[in-house]
Parts: C-alpha cells; sequence; structure tokens
C-alpha cells in the first residue's frame, strides 16, 4: 500500500472532524515550541541544564522560593512575550465554530486563552505559568507584581491576605495534580466521539491516559506529532508533520468547504 501523502492526511483530518459532533484535542508542548516555547523533555528541553525544583522543597525551604522566582524572572520571558501560531488560530476556529467543545492541555502558556478560546473551555492539567495564587488561600498575583516586590533585592513574596506561600499557578514535580481538572478532562474523553492528540510524546500519565480513554470509549482517535508515541498503534490516523502547517491547512480546507 502507497504511503499518504501530507495532503492526503491533512484531508483525512479535516474530513474526520466535519464527520464528527463532539471533538475535544489534547495538547502538549510540541504545539507551542512553534511559538518560541521551548519544551521540558526533549533533546533541548529545559530539564535538561536546568533540575525541576520539587514541590516539597519549594514549600519546605524559602532558598528554593528564591531560586525558583529567580529563574522565573531571569533572562527573556519567553512565554510572556510568546504569541499563538498557526496551530492555536486553527484549533480557536474549530472551538469557535463549535465542532472542538473541549480543550485538554499540559501546556502553561496560556496561548489557547490569547488565540481567542474561552477560559471555560480548556482544561489546564498542569496549570498557568501567567500568574500566580496563594497555596494557602487561592489569591491571586499578577507576575508584574511578584517581579516588583522580587526584583531587585531578590525578596521572596508572601500572601498579604494570610502571609502564605504564593507560587506560580503551575502544577510542580511532587505537586498533587489538581483534582477538578483531571475529572473534567475525564469526563471530556468520555464524552466526545472524536479525540485529537498534538504535540504530545503520550509519556507522562495519568494524562496520557485520556486518549486510550477516549479510544476505549468508542472515540476515533487521531495523533499529530513529529515524532512517534507509544499510542500510535491504536489511533485511526498519524500525522507525523509540522503541526501549524497541517492544523492550518485542514482550517482552510474547513472554511473552504463551508
Amino acid at each position: 500500500m502507497s504511503q499518504q501523502t501530507e495532503s492526503d492526511l491533512i484531508t483525512e483530518l479535516t474530513t474526520a472532524i466535519t464527520r464528527a459532533q463532539k471533538v475535544v484535542v489534547f495538547t502538549g508542548a510540541g504545539l507551542s515550541t512553534e511559538s518560541g516555547i521551548p519544551d521540558f523533555r526533549g533533546p533541548n528541553g529545559i530539564w535538561k541544564s536546568q533540575t525541576p525544583i520539587d514541590f516539597s522543597d519549594f514549600v519546605a525551604s524559602e532558598d528554593w522560593r528564591r531560586e525558583s522566582w529567580r529563574r522565573r524572572f531571569s533572562g527573556s520571558d519567553r512565554f510572556g512575550t510568546a504569541e499563538p501560531n498557526l496551530g492555536h488560530a486553527a484549533i480557536a476556529h474549530w472551538v469557535l465554530t463549535g465542532k472542538i467543545t473541549r480543550i485538554i492541555t499540559q501546556n502553561v502558556d496560556g496561548l489557547h486563552q490569547k488565540s481567542g478560546v474561552p477560559d471555560h473551555q480548556i482544561i489546564e492539567l498542569h496549570g498557568n505559568a501567567q500568574y500566580a495564587t496563594c497555596l494557602s488561600c487561592g489569591d491571586r498575583y499578577e507576575l508584574e507584581a511578584i517581579k516588583a516586590i522580587f526584583l531587585p533585592l531578590e525578596t521572596v513574596p508572601d500572601c498579604r491576605q494570610c502571609g502564605g506561600i504564593i507560587k506560580t499557578a503551575t502544577i510542580s514535580f511532587g505537586q498533587a495534580m489538581p483534582e477538578t481538572e483531571m475529572q473534567a478532562a475525564h469526563d471530556a474523553s468520555t464524552d466526545c466521539d472524536l479525540f485529537i492528540a498534538i504535540g504530545s510524546s503520550l509519556t507522562v500519565y495519568p494524562a496520557a491516559g485520556f486518549p486510550v480513554l477516549a479510544k476505549q470509549q468508542g472515540a476515533d482517535l487521531i495523533i499529530i506529532n513529529h515524532q512517534a508515541t507509544d499510542l500510535d498503534p491504536i489511533a485511526d490516523l498519524v500525522i507525523p508533520h509540522s503541526i501549524g502547517s497541517v492544523l492550518s491547512q485542514a482550517a482552510s480546507l474547513d472554511q473552504a468547504n463551508h
């Protein structure tokens, strides 16, 4: 059997989305690398040169909290300056036309929101790096306010409401996954007829279990990723090409057909 061309795969992707009633998209770091945000686990990932700070260390030690904020505010702010790419725009198109019902994301960059997707349709499994919260009372802090406190003397911020520990609103190593978001992702995965995994290595559990769950419940599974994944054998369609280009072309084809 001849290998399908990229054009064939894009046509098949567009057809699958058109036929589906409820599409759930699951996004990983590979979607955002095209916006200039480095991944964490890849060959050139952040964790190759910088050991992640464990949640228990962050909570127990002011020195580790200081190091965490030092990392956040040193160098260029890739998260703050990044813009949505063609892939984000295409996903937003399908959300706004009612095809995609939920986005489950492992990303913490807020680019889905920046592309125009409403907050309530995004399930952030690993939190959001665009703001901070108090671990005790949940009070929200904007990063510019934290930066003003931290610089220039590296003063570790405390919550103005309760004196608790302030941390970026992300899920760190050793920190429990958020129950509400995990339940929402479970519900979305069992209530769709098409599940599209985009830019994820699908190796980090329990998050990587959602595509399997959707497939077990009868949904079709499409994987779009540069590298092969462990779940490729159970997928109905695998597209190993540039994510932004593939999604953008599929969205354009969808618009042309309507």
